[in-house]
């Protein structure tokens, strides 16, 4: 690509410090010095993509081989991909500039069901073909990662390869698989079916798929002894796990613009909605030494004056306030600033909050999930009123006036009472603030609600259960309206119609591949976007293909039908699932892991929650 050129047409758009490349730690190598060329891609915006921590600790993994060098590419916003499809220009990557459909591996890491369509677009805009069968040569491989792998169906159609669970180790003995055949012959096929044999790798053109009249999964078989079930990947030990000692700086504002320091995976909690509360199972913690020592050389190799703590619960880590002096002794030395997210309400205490107004004084955010204590149980959230009302009244009295919860709506078992709880639990946060007599003076408090819509998920305890009309959403999200009528109390609330389409992708079949194909035919991308989100397109796609997405969405499944991703083992059982299920609909709680073990399955590792003293 002529450099000038290219220059000139970064000054047409919007942001051009998305495209340029170039920044502080990023990685340029000799192309002619290295034996594989891998293109990771983040199917949305560079301010999106730059911010997820999965692509910077895969990034510097594989950049951190000789033989191997990993460039990021990341959507091209529509004002740019105008220009690249007017110029002729194929999508390439940010560091060389070279086009991604000469590299070895073109790979996406997969975060939400929504960015489906950026794939397919991303794929046509470098000049490869969409569909896995027209791909005769054998490179680029198309390969895939992240959390919506654990259903992998509807994209079955365009990946070569998909990584399940934690990819640091998979992905680079499939390399090292590659860099064997690649040097000693071999056809794509063989290649294929050698990789399928690696722990935590899903080949999807060595399954067939049959289904009955009614539209449901009759069987999965695999071919060419390709193993079944397909089992996830973990690292065990995160203490030895790979981790990055710096990050590539932006030139240009990102979402989450500081360093990110992870501190355990998993969750303890086993809340019955969410996904990565089960897919991420067993939890493992990194030692307070290992997180200081990383959190540091971050800090001190980035420049950036803020770091997070990240994980799917801080509060939950067991060494906290011990973690929490450790990171002081050198972030107030070092004026870095400490950020604490995913607070838990149950164990929010007087001395956390110290620590955090310590080093960080903002909002606070809590996700009560519910309105009403049934609800709360039925979704197995572990948390009463009294506790919300008593924490919120500890940031009250820590100085904070303003507190956002987040719930969700169309939960499995929900009621209109159950709306009205959500209203009526914010009037009586507003009212602990007012009745306290040491409330800070001349201040008034702000109540935040934010409601999401529910979304039935794989390898959850309700991926059972239908995900509610579009219709009844906005009944309920106008009711909760009604029902608000304090000024001290601010709603806001999800574009229910992309959940739809979320609930149709998330717990579909391979058969959406040719919905998938269609709509994208028809110029959808950026769906998660409400700016781009088609919904007519996508319905027009549903209809061409004879699909009927309310199959997929608004349809409760028997726990005897067979699901698009039963041949896939994230090491939570079925029969797990089904007993989570039950006790959901009798609004009984299950304690969590460090409480009682409830054998979901995730002790097959040997590692982590599963094998503490309790």
């Amino acid at each position: 690509m002529d450099k000038k050129r290219f220059e000139q047409l970064l000054l047409t758009v919007q942001k051009p410090g998305r495209y340029s490349g170039g920044e502080i730690n990023s990685v340029i190598k000799d192309k002619n010095e290295v034996d594989i060329r891998f293109a990771f891609c983040f199917p949305d915006n560079y301010e999106v993509g730059m911010s997820h921590l999965g692509m910077k600790i895969l990034y510097s993994q594989f950049n951190d081989r000789e033989d191997i060098w990993c460039e990021r590419v990341f959507a091209p916003w529509p004002d740019f991909e105008s220009v690249m499809r007017q110029n002729g220009i194929p999508l390439f990557a940010l560091e060389s500039k070279d086009p991604i459909k000469d590299f070895d591996f073109i790979g996406f890491t997969l975060q939400y069901e929504l960015s489906y369509s950026n794939v397919l677009n991303m794929l046509e805009l470098a000049g490869v073909p969409l569909l896995a069968k027209d791909r005769t040569d054998f490179a680029p491989l198309i390969v895939a990662g992240g959390p919506c792998t654990c259903n992998a169906e509807p994209l079955a159609d365009f990946v070569d390869i998909f990584f399940l669970g934690e990819g640091e180790q998979s992905d680079l003995e499939v390399m090292d698989l590659y860099k064997k055949y690649k040097h000693n012959g071999g056809t794509k096929a063989d290649f294929l079916k050698e990789a399928s044999k690696i722990d935590g790798v899903y080949v999807p053109s060595l399954y067939d798929v049959s289904y009955n009249e009614d539209g449901t999964v009759k069987s999965v078989s695999s071919k060419y002894n390709a193993p079944m079930p397909i089992r996830k990947r973990i690292e065990t030990d995160l203490d030895k796990t790979y981790y990055p000692e710096k990050f590539v700086v932006p030139y240009i504002e990102i979402v989450h613009d500081r360093a990110v320091q992870e501190i355990f995976r998993g969750c303890i909690r086993g809340c019955r909605f969410c996904q990565a509360g089960f897919i991420y199972r067993p939890v493992r913690e990194k030692s307070v030494e290992t997180i200081c020592r990383q959190a540091k050389a971050l800090c001190d190799n980035t420049g950036y004056d803020e770091i997070s703590l990240s994980s799917l619960s801080t509060s939950d880590y067991r060494d906290l306030e011990k973690l929490l002096n450790s990171l002081l002794e050198w972030t107030e030395k070092d004026k870095v600033s400490l950020s604490l997210p995913s607070l838990r309400i149950d164990n929010f205490s007087e001395e956390l909050l110290e620590k955090i107004n310590h080093v960080r004084k903002s909002g606070l955010t809590f996700a009560a999930e519910a309105g009403t204590q049934r609800l709360r149980d039925v979704i197995n959230k572990n948390i009463t009123e009294e506790e919300i009302i008593r924490t919120c009244k500890t940031a009250f009295e820590g100085g904070y006036t303003a507190v956002k919860l987040y719930f969700m709506m169309g939960l499995p078992t929900e009621t209109y009472d159950d709306i009205k709880g959500i209203a009526d639990l914010a009037q009586k946060i507003v009212d602990t603030f007012y009745e306290m007599p040491n409330r800070p003076k001349g201040k008034s408090v702000s109540v935040n609600i934010s409601v999401s819509n529910f979304v039935p998920k794989p390898f959850t305890p309700f991926e059972f259960h239908p995900q509610i009309t579009r219709e009844e959403i906005i009944d309920k999200q106008q009711y909760l309206k009604q029902c608000i009528h304090s000024k001290k109390i601010s709603f806001s609330y999800h574009e229910n119609r992309t959940s739809f389409l979320e609930g149709v992708f998330a717990r579909g079949d391979r058969r959406l591949g040719a919905v998938l194909l269609k709509a994208h035919e028809k110029g959808c991308k950026f769906d998660s976007w409400d700016e781009f989100f088609e919904l007519e397109k996508w319905m027009d796609s549903f209809a061409e293909c004879g699909l009927d997405p309310k199959f997929y969405a608004n349809r409760e499944r028997s726990y005897e039908e067979i699901n698009p991703w039963d041949h896939l083992d994230f090491c939570v059982s079925k029969d797990f699932l089904i007993r989570e299920n039950e006790r959901a609909k009798m609004a009984k709680t299950t304690p969590n892991c460090r409480k009682q073990c409830q054998n979901c399955g995730a002790n097959i590792f040997g590692k982590g929650v599963c094998f503490e003293k309790r």
